[in-house]
């Protein structure tokens, strides 16, 4: 993983591109599976940003050459772009006919990628093997079942326990007052420690999400945002409070986030499972990684259920010649542990199959199972990730909530022009 690794597409691009790779139809049918149909040829592409990054090029290089030994006559090309940059381009090449094979995707863009109608079905495919339920349906969307999923879990807050412990706070923070307590004792400790490196930008601020649900807003219902209702403004006067109170810091996306943790300097930050490998690589201290512990998210409510955000990479094909043998592929380096098993080891990325969640390399590492355990089992996809027009949703949420915490609107009012901008655009 990158530092750069959740970061926002550059949207005003993006939204030109995805205006004019949108298809006139709502209901896009797949490519189909006649693509899948042996056509004999044996070199495809395998496009990602995963070799673009130093953490994932190596293991990618290595499941590449060991596919291609065992398998005659295949050649993989790897065409790769940084992830800021990675849907547009690859929206126009698909849309443009210049893309085919496999394709790594970030589980919240197959809806805009399902969208242009080169995606394969791979239903043929996925039957019969042994994915785990809850990843396979990250690969589906409107009932197809678009893509293979390759590593899955959630968005989480990650503490530093050396922190928490020099600050009094023995424990995890179970409530939202528990948490915010724990911030407060974390700020005493002075020496620029930031309590909690939240979201503050606003290339990161679609983290929210998962606390609006937490003080009981659904933000989508009956295909209408509905954000700007009580438990949402609630969660926002919450929020502003505690940048109020330098609980949370200004100007801090998950790139500042993860340099803070490295760097010991702050107690919480929220991430994928796979940004322990790019945190503990950057810092200085060679024992972070056992001081670095998965807290499931604080609750409103004692007993009731914390909600993170899902995340998740699969792999999709798109028709055109060597499609087959792209399928293969996927399908290999998703079920079979002689791939999966060196990816979580090297990469820090989750196997999505149950013989390789079983693994004794997974289970007997303590971060992957306490991050599956207190973040993994209650994610949930993101409730704009059902419309292409996903990332341009995001951004309107996130402008909102950041007039919110400079002071320009009261969340009351930003929440309320969140929703009409973002019903606006699923009209």
């Amino acid at each position: 993983m990158s530092l750069s690794r959740r970061n926002i597409l550059k949207l005003g691009a993006f939204g030109t591109v995805l205006a004019a790779c949108a298809p006139s139809t709502s209901t896009p049918k797949p490519a189909g599976t006649e693509g899948l149909k042996d056509d004999g040829v044996k070199e495809f592409p395998l496009t990602s940003w995963a070799y673009n990054e130093a953490v994932t090029k190596e293991p990618l290089q290595a499941a590449i050459d060991r596919y291609a030994a065992a398998n005659a006559g295949t050649k993989i090309s790897t065409p790769s772009y940084p992830y800021n940059d990675y849907l547009n381009q690859v929206l126009l090449q698909v849309q443009g006919g210049q893309l085919t094979g496999a394709v790594q995707l970030d589980v919240a863009w197959l809806a805009t990628l399902a969208a242009t109608g080169k995606l394969l079905d791979l239903k043929s495919v996925a039957t019969g093997q042994d994915y785990a339920a809850a990843p396979l349906a990250l690969g589906q969307s409107k009932g197809v079942q678009y893509g293979l999923p390759w590593t899955t879990a959630g968005i989480g807050l990650i503490s530093n326990t050396e922190l928490l412990t020099k600050a009094g706070v023995t424990s995890a923070p179970k409530t939202i007052a528990e948490f915010e307590a724990a911030l407060t004792a974390v700020k005493g400790l002075g020496g620029g420690v930031v309590p909690w490196a939240g979201m503050t930008k606003v290339d990161q601020l679609k983290d929210i999400i998962p606390w609006l649900w937490e003080f009981g807003s659904p933000i989508v219902e009956n295909d209408r945002i509905v954000i700007g209702d009580d438990p949402s403004v609630e969660a926002l006067t919450w929020y502003k409070k505690l940048y109020d109170q330098k609980l949370i810091a200004p100007d801090v996306n998950r790139v500042d986030a993860r340099a803070l943790m490295s760097q010991g300097k702050t107690a919480f930050y929220e991430d994928a499972i796979g940004g322990r490998a790019a945190v503990t690589k950057s810092s200085p201290d060679k024992d972070l990684g056992t001081k670095m512990v998965p807290v499931a998210r604080p609750v409103k409510n004692a007993g009731d259920k914390p909600r993170h955000l899902a995340w998740g990479q699969i792999i999709v094909v798109v028709n055109g010649a060597g499609a087959a043998a792209a399928a293969n592929f996927a399908k290999t380096i998703t079920t079979d542990t002689g791939y999966s098993i060196p990816w979580f080891t090297k990469a820090g990325l989750p196997p999505t199959t149950n013989a390789g969640q079983a693994a004794t390399e997974v289970k007997n590492d303590k971060f992957a199972t306490d991050f599956t355990s207190q973040i993994g089992v209650n994610s949930s996809a993101s409730p704009f990730w059902i419309y292409p027009q996903f990332s341009q949703m995001e951004k309107v949420l996130a402008e909102e909530v950041q007039a919110i915490l400079i002071g320009k609107k009261t969340p009351k009012d930003a929440l309320m022009a969140a929703r009409d901008r973002m019903n606006a655009l699923i009209k």
